[in-house]
Formats: C-alpha cells, sequence, structure tokens
C-alpha cells in the first residue's frame, strides 16, 4: 500500500487528497488492514489522488505499521508534530514540547484535580515512550519505565500522556483545557488516551504541512477519523468522514458517518467516490 506523490489528474477527481487516521480507523480491531481497504485505498492512488496517514502516534510506534503495510508515503505522526517520509525512513518537520511549559501545566492540573500517571514521548525517529508509576498502556507497544516523574523530562519531548485513577477521559481532558489550556494543546485520542501537546498544534496543522508538500490544499482532502483528535482534521478538510465507532463528538462534526473501522467503512465510502476499487 504505497503513499502516492501529487494527483497526477486531479482535476477530474472527487478528491486530489485521502487522508486515514489508522487506530480504529484504517486498522482493524487486530491492527491490520482488510484486502477490501487496501484495494479501494489502491484504486484511489492508482486514479491519481494522494493518501497521507495521519495518526497520534509518534513516528517510533507509527514506522513499524506503515513499514508492515509497505507504505512508502508521507505520514504525519505524533498528533501533527511530525511529517515523515515513510519510503525514506526521514523525518522532515518535528515540533517539540516545551517541557517546563509541560510540568507547568502538569502541576496545574494535580493542584485542581489530585495525582497523574504520566508518560512521556521523546522527540525523534527512535524515541522512546517513557511510562511513570501507575500508567496503564497497550501491553504491545515499546515502552520504557521510569522510577518516577523526573525521568519523564530527561529529553526533548513532543507530548506527554496522562491519566487520572479517577476521572474519566473525557472528564481529564475537559480538566486539563480547563486549567492549562492557555499553556498546551490538550486531546483525547483514544480509551486512556488524553494528551499534552505543544500549544496549537493539531493533526490539521501537520496535515496542512504534508498537503503543501504534495501542491494541495483543505479543498482537495477527504478525511477518516474516530476519535476527538480527529476533530481539527475534520474541520480543515473539505469532507469528514466518522467511522460508526468513533467518539459522539467527533459524529457531531462529521460530514458523513460510515460503517465501523472492522466493517470496511473507508472502502465503503472510496469505492462510490472511485469506481475502480470496488472488488
Amino acid at each position: 500500500m504505497p503513499g502516492q506523490s501529487p494527483a497526477r489528474h486531479g482535476a477530474d477527481l472527487p478528491y486530489r487528497l485521502v487522508a486515514t487516521d489508522l487506530d480504529g480507523t484504517l486498522l482493524t480491531g487486530d491492527d491490520t488492514v482488510s484486502e477490501r481497504s487496501r484495494a479501494a485505498l489502491a484504486a484511489a492512488t492508482a486514479a491519481g489522488a494522494a493518501h497521507i496517514v495521519v495518526t497520534g502516534r509518534a513516528v517510533p510506534w507509527a514506522k513499524q505499521v506503515l513499514d508492515e503495510l509497505d507504505y512508502r508515503g508521507l505520514a504525519v505522526c505524533g498528533q501533527g508534530a511530525q511529517v515523515y517520509h515513510a519510503g525514506e525512513h526521514r523525518l522532515l518537520t518535528s515540533l517539540t514540547l516545551d517541557r517546563r511549559t509541560a510540568a507547568t501545566a502538569v502541576a496545574r492540573i494535580e493542584a485542581e484535580a489530585g495525582p497523574l500517571a504520566l508518560a512521556a514521548s521523546r522527540d525523534g525517529l527512535d524515541g522512546e515512550v517513557v511510562v511513570g508509576p501507575g500508567y496503564r498502556f497497550h501491553p504491545g507497544l515499546p515502552v520504557l519505565g521510569a522510577a518516577g516523574h523526573d525521568e519523564l523530562w530527561s529529553a526533548p519531548l513532543n507530548k506527554l500522556y496522562i491519566q487520572h485513577p479517577e476521572l474519566d477521559d473525557d472528564e481529564l481532558a475537559a480538566t486539563a483545557v480547563r486549567v492549562a489550556g492557555d499553556l498546551v494543546g490538550v486531546t483525547m485520542a483514544g480509551a486512556g488516551i488524553v494528551e499534552l501537546l505543544p500549544a496549537g498544534l493539531t493533526k490539521a496543522t501537520g496535515l496542512s504541512l504534508a498537503a503543501r508538500r504534495l501542491g494541495l490544499t483543505s479543498r482537495d482532502t477527504i478525511a477518516f477519523g474516530d476519535m476527538p483528535n480527529d476533530v481539527p482534521m475534520f474541520r480543515w478538510a473539505a469532507h469528514g468522514v466518522a467511522m460508526a465507532n468513533a467518539h459522539p463528538e467527533l459524529k457531531s462534526v462529521a460530514d458523513e458517518v460510515t460503517a465501523s473501522n472492522d466493517e470496511d467503512g473507508i472502502a465503503l465510502v472510496l469505492e462510490k467516490l472511485f469506481p475502480a476499487a470496488r472488488v
């Protein structure tokens, strides 16, 4: 499933750019891409559209998935912080989170809600995710353990993950926005995944950079997603498609709701737009 360069016959296409989230969207529940979704994306790119993966995963957690998919184009990673060339295994742009600002934001949230469990995503192609005491993480992803919070600040970061022992994800994100939203960006990217980001950073900012490299704009773009971190991308794109399994906040701003990630939701939409995609 190679990524595609700028559209060749863009004037004849319904959309010249297809932007897809990974987890809960393009990936099924077992972290694979169905043959039908592969065929639909291949037909879209064969027609001349570009495909860009836009994921909350930073490059180290995304590149193995992209390699397994034989994806060779641009990928927007780390909630927009990184533009990665998958074919060349090269980081084109990277934005870091100021660690002092992040520490101040954490202090404000803890003063309001009590102690947090933290994890930190370090910057770079090989940046580790460092997990502090009590943080619950996906068991299939590589992490480093930290004895205390101080170890989380020892290297440049692209984002922090925060969890609370009592507040659910929506409540924690809302609290973080209320008390620290003037310092950092806050987003919810999945179950147990509330993140603190550089202020102003979203998937939309990263996608706009990647699209510009291909000579494309928001008017050319159809975007697929499932979580609140996809809201800015939907607002930027000409057309936003939420999966059936999407968070209600994303569905509320979507132009369309398709089937779930386990029911070929992306393919169902692309097959109508690019008829050669039908299998």
